[in-house]
């Protein structure tokens, strides 16, 4: 999925806090509920997989499953 441009990627190990983290986490879940995965929001901002897990759950997203939409249920 393309990005939106508004999460760019940071120095990697710097503090992201206040004002700044909440920006980040409305991106992020706004392009978490549009599907991308946490693998590629991780690779676009320059920010580890735990971390951008830990702010989708911090933000209150669910989550999905693993293997995304393309698991399917045995009928």
């Amino acid at each position: 999925m393309a990005s939106t441009g508004t999460a760019t990627s940071t120095e990697k190990g710097r503090r992201i806090v206040g004002a700044e983290r909440q920006t980040l986490a409305k991106d992020l879940v706004k392009r978490y509920t549009a599907g991308e995965s946490i693998r590629s929001l991780a690779a676009s901002t320059g920010r580890s997989y735990g971390f951008i897990h830990r702010v989708l759950t911090e933000s209150g997203v669910q989550l999905r499953q693993r293997g995304g939409a393309r698991r399917r249920k045995k009928a």
